[in-house]
Order: C-alpha cells, then sequence, then structure tokens
C-alpha cells in the first residue's frame, strides 16, 4: 500500500500538470510535499539534481545532438537531401510521399530527434506535396508526422540516450538495436504507400534523368556521410557515444559554413539559442523525475510492482504485452519523455527478473513512445503539423490512422521476435562486450 505522503505528492502532481505547469516543475513540487510530510531533508532535492544531472556524462550528448538538428535545419542540407530523395523514388506512383519517407531515414541518422526531424523537412514536404493539389494538405501533413516517428529510432537517438541514462544500459548496443526496428517501421510505412497510390490514383513526379543521378548524389555526399562518420565514430571504437554527439555537431557545422555556405553568423546564433532553449526544457524534466524517481524508490513501488506483476505467474511475452498496452496508453496522454523517466524505470525491475533484454525492452518502450507522439489527443507531432500545414486536426488524424496500425503491427514484431532487435548488437558483440 503507497503511503498517505506519496498519495497526496501524486495527487499534487497530477494537479499541477493539469493547470498548466510544466511537467518537471509539477514533479519537482509533488517531490518536495512528499519530503516535508515524511520530515526529510530538502537537501535531498539539490543531491538529486547533482548526483542525476552532473555524474552521468552520457547526459551531454542530448544538447549536442539538438545542436546537431538546429544546424541542419538552418541550411540547406534538408533541402539537398530532398532533393536527392527525389532522384531516386520520385519517379514511381505516390513518389513525392516515397520521397518523405526516405528522406526521414537519411535524416533519423543525423538528428535523433522526431520532433527535429517533423521540423526540419516538415515545411519543405508539405510545400512539395501540396503545390498543384497533388496531395491533400492533410496527407502530406500526416506522413511527415509519421515518418518523424523513425528519427528517434534509427540510430542516433535522444530517447535511447534517456533510457540507458535509467537502465544502465550501453548506449551504443541501443543505437544498434533500434536500425533493424526502424528500418522495417519505414519498409511497412512505404508498401502502405505504394498500395494507397494504387488505390487513390497517386500522381507520379517527372522522372530525373538517371544521367543527373550521380552529380546529385555528389553534391548530397556530405549530407549522406554524417551517418556514416558517425556510426563508425562510435562502432569503430574512434569516440565513445557522447564524442560522436560532438562530432555530428561539429560536422553539421563545418559543412554547412565550409561546403555549402549556407549558415551565417546569425543563424549560427538562432541556431545555439534554440538549442539551449530546448535543452533546458528536457534537462528540467529531467532534473523533476529524478527527484520523483528518488521518491518512487523511497516507498518502494518498483519492487512492488515487480512483486505483484511476478505473483501473477506472468512470462516474458505477456509482460511485454502488458507494458506495449501500458505505454500506448499513456502515449495518448502524456509526454513521452515523462513516461521514459517515470514510468519505464518503474517497469524495468519486473523486466529484468522475467528475464528480458534490456536492450530489447528498451527499443520496445521507445518504440512505443515515439508512436504515442502520433497517437490523439496529445500526438505533439500532430500539433506541430496541424501549425506548418493549416490543416484541421481532425483531418490529419484521419489520415494518420492507417499508418499508426501499420505500425502497432511492426511493434508487435518486434515485441515477439527479440532477434529484429538483437540480430545487428550481437554481430557487434553484445553479451561479451561493452560499447
Amino acid at each position: 500500500m503507497i503511503s498517505l505522503a506519496f498519495g497526496l505528492s501524486l495527487g499534487l502532481l497530477t494537479l499541477l500538470a493539469f493547470l498548466g505547469l510544466p511537467m518537471g516543475l509539477a514533479m519537482i513540487c509533488g517531490s518536495v510535499l512528499y519530503l516535508i510530510m515524511r520530515g526529510q531533508d530538502m537537501g535531498i532535492v539539490a543531491e538529486q539534481f547533482l548526483n542525476g544531472m552532473y555524474s552521468n556524462y552520457i547526459m551531454l550528448a542530448v544538447p549536442l545532438f539538438i545542436l546537431a538538428a538546429e544546424i541542419m535545419n538552418s541550411g540547406t542540407l534538408s533541402e539537398r537531401l530532398l532533393k536527392w530523395c527525389d532522384a531516386l523514388v520520385g519517379r514511381f506512383r505516390g513518389g513525392l510521399a516515397q520521397v518523405n519517407v526516405l528522406q526521414s531515414i537519411v535524416f533519423a541518422g543525423m538528428s535523433g530527434s522526431a520532433v527535429a526531424d517533423a521540423a526540419g523537412s516538415g515545411k519543405m514536404m508539405q510545400f512539395m506535396m501540396t503545390k498543384d493539389n497533388k496531395y491533400t494538405p492533410s496527407y502530406a501533413a500526416a506522413l511527415t508526422a509519421v515518418t518523424a516517428v523513425i528519427g528517434p529510432i534509427i540510430p542516433p537517438s535522444i530517447p535511447m540516450v534517456l533510457y540507458a541514462l535509467v537502465a544502465d544500459t550501453s548506449i551504443g548496443y541501443l543505437f544498434l538495436g533500434g536500425v533493424v526496428p526502424g528500418l522495417l517501421m519505414a519498409g511497412f510505412m512505404m508498401v502502405l504507400i505504394a498500395i494507397t497510390a494504387r488505390v487513390k490514383n497517386f500522381p507520379v513526379e517527372p522522372p530525373v534523368p538517371l544521367r543527373k543521378l550521380p552529380r546529385m548524389t555528389w553534391e548530397a555526399l556530405p549530407v549522406l556521410m554524417m551517418p556514416v562518420v558517425l556510426m563508425y565514430g562510435i562502432y569503430g571504437g574512434v569516440t565513445t557515444p557522447t564524442e560522436a554527439a560532438a562530432v555530428a555537431a561539429a560536422y553539421a557545422l563545418l559543412v554547412s559554413v565550409l561546403i555549402y555556405r549556407s549558415v551565417k553568423a546569425g543563424d549560427l546564433y538562432r541556431s545555439v539559442l534554440a538549442s539551449a532553449k530546448t535543452t533546458a526544457s528536457i534537462g528540467m524534466l529531467i532534473a523533476g523525475a529524478l527527484v520523483f524517481n528518488y521518491v518512487v524508490t523511497v516507498e518502494n513501488i518498483p519492487r512492488t510492482i515487480s512483486a505483484i506483476l511476478i505473483s501473477w505467474d506472468l512470462d516474458a511475452i505477456t509482460f511485454l504485452i502488458i507494458v506495449n498496452i501500458i505505454l500506448l496508453v499513456l502515449g495518448c496522454v502524456l509526454e513521452g519523455t515523462t513516461i521514459l523517466l517515470v514510468i519505464v524505470p518503474v517497469l524495468i525491475p519486473t523486466a529484468q527478473a522475467l528475464g528480458i533484454d534490456m536492450v530489447h525492452f528498451g527499443v520496445v518502450a521507445v518504440v512505443n513512445i515515439m508512436l504515442g507522439l502520433i497517437t490523439p489527443p496529445y500526438g505533439l507531432l500532430l500539433f506541430i503539423m496541424t501549425r506548418i500545414s493549416g490543416s484541421p486536426m481532425r483531418a490529419i488524424i484521419g489520415d494518420v490512422m492507417p499508418f499508426l496500425w501499420v505500425l502497432i503491427g511492426a511493434l508487435m514484431l518486434f515485441t515477439f521476435v527479440p532477434a529484429t532487435v538483437l540480430w545487428l548488437p550481437k554481430m557487434f558483440g553484445y553479451g561479451s562486450s561493452s560499447l
């Protein structure tokens, strides 16, 4: 049974969040109330801040990946990437829709953030797809929102960095674990688009002559090389994942300034400012989660839940199904980072007790949380694309739903077949060493 102090703390947190206070501050306020009622030292709040925020080297990867994405969005990297993707698949029926998926695959290897992917290419894809009424604004917006989900699954991934923080799991192997699921999700989307294109008679774009493809590839090569540089740095033993995030930011800056010459001093200032604001927002959320997780630990909530679930005599697959349902439902109403930092740590002890691999569990959890970004009514990406496209939310949700069902089907595949997640990490020695 939970204590009165914890019940009131949880009630205050919920009330403040409902009234619009940022979730990080709401968790801090709820935690402070708990400490007061239990007569504990308020210095515990500062102690949790310092221990959690400044003793975890991997936390540095978050602002650096955000900065890399902001720099790419401020230059012409996204535009050149779209042109290259269009040259490859634009010639097929529904080609522009396929371009949207393909550019998200490549962009995913650079930013690590679904919001950055949607904001970076969202306006450009919206313009390209709706020009001359080729696609409805709601379909273009829905597709951009859905494809942006791939961003944090194919490495690098900010949510996986946060999961590594709470689960004490290798970031390198988590990144590898996301590659196959991310590509499979993209493949499922492309199959659905191909079927829909036939049914709805989507337009065919004028094909780019094949003789121009080598030149366009050469012009886009600096952009296409960024994921290669990142992956070689991490898995070639040259850099740690955190150092790779710094390399990503530096590489994006060098390519934008020296090669494409598309970023001015003012653009760089705005990118740094936007990155600082986003990092501060995430940092406050992490800080609040660290303090509240201390309260949850003191109350012995994870072990209590673990004992209850184990007493039900669940096997690993049944537990994962329950976890999928819980995370998908919570994704309808809660922000993804909050779920990752507060809810997932409560489930980890049970997963470990049932012998579930922590890399497999992490990828499944992150996929669930990313699907929450396109799940009504919260769906952050839905709100972003509503603002970009001007389409009503109802119309966008209608076009999102077929993709959402397909992606839930992909999630079931990752859940029931751990090899889809663990095959690539094991190829790089997972289980015998640590990246």
